[in-house]
């Protein structure tokens, strides 16, 4: 018979698939579908308890990975959500708005691509017109292309993660703020990069560690007008942004091996993070950053 003590544990080691994984690479932006193993989002595992009844939620990278994972643990706590993802991505994303309305909720699909300017703006205006309002706010997606050198990262290449990691999160929250009102939250996602950068994600790191001075920023603008802003430093997590360009292929099998858990975190893992930074229980957490990382670097 289980020893009392030990029942409801699990083995943080043995949760999930560990290495090796299946080497694997997809174009561009890739499908959460299509990997292998697929990643575990919180599909059949996530389940709620009423954290954020009434609540109204915009996600960018909301079809897969950690954008997923947020999307389906809002819908199952109570919030109505939309997400944000590229055109390509349509098959996820019918996908997760499948898991939100099953739910109970409201989910709105809004393909578009967060690099240009305009259509960041419409993007927040037809999440408010679509939700009936705003109050979370999770700028997600991120653009992370492997280079061995700089010498080997053109300026097009430079410009797409600049825009995708930086100018749309300022264009988007920007655009949000005449919507949210005292007791909203935004939230924004970092990286380990941000703290220890790698060789090969010269560009990206940076971009994870503006994301991390967005918040700590934002934070002082926005404290005194009762909307919080926190974000998340995630660690090797299985998601499409590694097996489309954001790790060498050959780098794929062992990916997350290193860590001191000896293994790539899943999407779920997440899921209650953004869950408790999003919710009012967490009402002084603020400009705080949260590391998800299987012990790995910082914060």
């Amino acid at each position: 018979m289980e020893n009392k003590e030990t029942q409801g544990l699990v083995n943080p080691l043995t949760r999930f698939q560990q290495p090796p994984y299946p080497k694997q690479q997809q174009p561009f932006p890739g499908l959460a579908g299509k990997m292998d193993p697929i990643p575990d989002h919180g599909e059949t595992s996530y389940v709620g308890s009423g954290k954020l009844k009434g609540r109204k939620a915009l996600i960018t990278g909301g079809d897969s990975g950690i954008g997923r994972a947020a999307a389906i643990a809002y819908a199952r706590e109570g919030a109505d959500v939309a997400i944000n993802y590229l055109p390509h991505e349509e098959e996820d994303a019918q996908e997760v708005i499948r898991y939100i309305e099953e739910a109970g909720q409201k989910g709105f699909a809004i393909p578009g691509d967060i690099t240009d300017e305009a259509f960041c703006v419409q993007l927040v205006e037809d999440a408010v017109a679509h939700l009936g309002g705003l109050d979370i706010l999770v700028n997600n997606a991120g653009k992370q292309k492997s280079h061995d050198s700089i010498e080997d990262i053109d300026s097009s290449d430079f410009d797409l993660t600049m825009k995708t990691n930086i100018y749309a999160p300022y264009w988007i929250t920007k655009a949000a703020l005449k919507h949210l009102k005292p007791g909203s939250a935004i939230i924004a996602t970092s990286s380990v990069q941000a703290y220890d950068p790698s060789a090969n994600l010269f560009d990206y790191a940076q971009t994870k560690a503006a994301n991390v001075a967005y918040v700590k920023a934002l934070s002082k603008q926005l404290g005194p007008k009762g909307i919080r802003v926190n974000g998340v430093s995630p660690g090797p997590i299985w998601t499409p942004l590694q097996i489309c360009g954001g790790q060498p292929s050959d780098a794929i099998p062992e990916f997350g091996a290193t860590a001191p858990l000896e293994r790539a975190g899943q999407p779920v893992e997440l899921a209650g993070v953004y869950v408790l930074l999003a919710d009012t229980s967490s009402s002084y957490s603020h400009g705080q950053i949260v590391g998800v990382a299987g012990g790995y670097g910082h914060p």
